[in-house]
């Protein structure tokens, strides 16, 4: 690799590690000792469905960018390094870290220069030579270009595998303060594109046979949180629409970074990112996504904010008293579901294990249940008759100080700690 290639990648892949759509790893392990493999610049890595690591090759195509957004590295009015590579560039880097056995695909984005459509041409030059020419099968996620040509968008899901273009701000009004020559209607229609087509080659595979594959992953955004008010409302509502409408794969948060300080507009909050937050907001996410909670149920303009000392399931149980105790041996599975401490595997375990007699504490236990949680909102077979009942209020103290003394016991071998 040249010196001249060197730089372009560390200039571009540096770039490129602000977008989280991608699951990056941060690994930067140097080979020594003669060791095989090394993580170079670039390298990150992101999960299949049935749970196995893929190691991408992350970059921009090019941090040149005719837009000028507050909270992004590329802005056009940032006095920072540019660099872009050539297309041959791209897939030379792609296939040499393939067959080193560095990668197993290639995560590709750019900053917009000229125009979208002269950039989405380019990105999908590099996929079509990648497929067409090298044949390579590996994992290809490309980013979307805002406003490119419904032609070029099309041309690309026949090439990558996963496709994502950013909503950027949870809000109009933060996107119109912090990126006002960006809109959500023009993200929203590039994402009502690729779910177009997705139905229309789905039809079109009941009656015909070699209907070629799009975007077989399907498609994902993301959202800078903290940058502007917005409450977690407006997030998770904003998220929801979006998997409801456009039937997204993912929605990514990415906590705001204060890249750009001296940009008056933006929060001054140190140089660490919400990541409390953002965690709280992935949570949320997933508890949409997997456990049947309605978005309207986690937040509303009583509660417009997650609670940080506590998880969202936690915090919805105790808001809902009503709800609880669940009769483990009677409930149905979404009530199951949305006892805290019992996740997706465990409460199916619970149903299918009823089927052969009641369940007792002991039971749940070697199920894998975190019991110390769920003891408060289930009764089992043993659970003892009368039992004084907790207030919402002595139950999260007690689980807070059950967190706290665990948290505490680990450290304590590293620490030296008496306790």
């Amino acid at each position: 690799m040249s010196e001249r290639i060197r730089e372009k990648l560390q200039i571009l892949a540096d770039a490129a590690k602000y977008d989280v759509s991608c699951s990056s790893s941060g690994s930067n392990r140097k080979n020594k000792d003669k060791g095989l493999g090394n993580t170079g610049s670039g390298i990150c890595h992101s999960y299949t469905e049935d749970g196995r690591c893929v190691s991408l090759l992350k970059v921009l195509f090019s941090n040149i960018c005719i837009y000028d957004c507050a909270y992004c590295v590329s802005r056009r009015s940032n006095d920072v390094k540019r660099a872009a590579f050539t297309v041959q560039e791209v897939v030379d880097l792609t296939i040499n870290f393939y067959r080193r056995n560095y990668i197993e695909g290639l995560f590709l984005s750019s900053g917009i220069f000229k125009s979208a459509d002269h950039t989405m041409e380019r990105m999908l030059q590099v996929v079509k030579k990648l497929r067409l020419e090298e044949n390579f099968n590996g994992y290809i996620h490309l980013k979307t270009i805002p406003g490119a040509s419904p032609e070029l968008i099309t041309e690309a899901g026949l090439y990558a595998d996963r496709m994502s273009i950013n909503l950027e701000m949870p809000t109009a009004d933060g996107l119109q303060k912090f990126a006002p020559e960006k809109s959500h209607s023009e993200v929203q229609k590039d994402l009502g594109i690729v779910r177009d087509r997705l139905i229309q080659f789905k039809d079109e595979r009941k009656i015909i046979k070699t209907v070629p594959k799009f975007v077989p992953a399907g498609q994902t955004t993301q959202m800078v949180v903290g940058a502007h008010h917005e409450t977690d409302q407006d997030v998770i509502l904003m998220a929801d629409r979006h998997y409801k409408e456009f039937k997204l794969k993912r929605v990514y948060y990415s906590g705001y970074i204060p890249i750009n300080s001296e940009d008056q507009a933006l929060p001054a909050i140190g140089s660490a990112p919400p990541l409390l937050r953002e965690n709280r907001l992935y949570q949320t996410d997933w508890l949409m996504r997997f456990y049947e909670f309605d978005a309207h149920e986690l937040v509303d303009d009583e509660h417009p904010n997650l609670e940080l000392d506590v998880d969202p399931k936690l915090a919805w149980a105790l808001r809902h008293p009503e709800q609880f105790p669940v009769d483990i041996n009677t409930a149905e599975y979404r009530m199951i579901l949305r006892v805290p401490g019992i996740g997706v595997r465990s409460a199916r375990k619970v149903i299918q294990a009823r089927r052969f007699g009641s369940i007792h504490i002991d039971q749940l236990k070697r199920m894998g249940i975190a019991y110390n949680r769920a003891q408060h909102f289930i009764r089992c077979a043993d659970t003892p008759k009368f039992i004084k009942e907790m207030l919402p209020s002595q139950i999260r103290q007690q689980i807070l100080l059950a967190g706290q003394s665990k948290y505490n016991a680990q450290l304590s071998p590293q620490l030296g700690l008496g306790f």
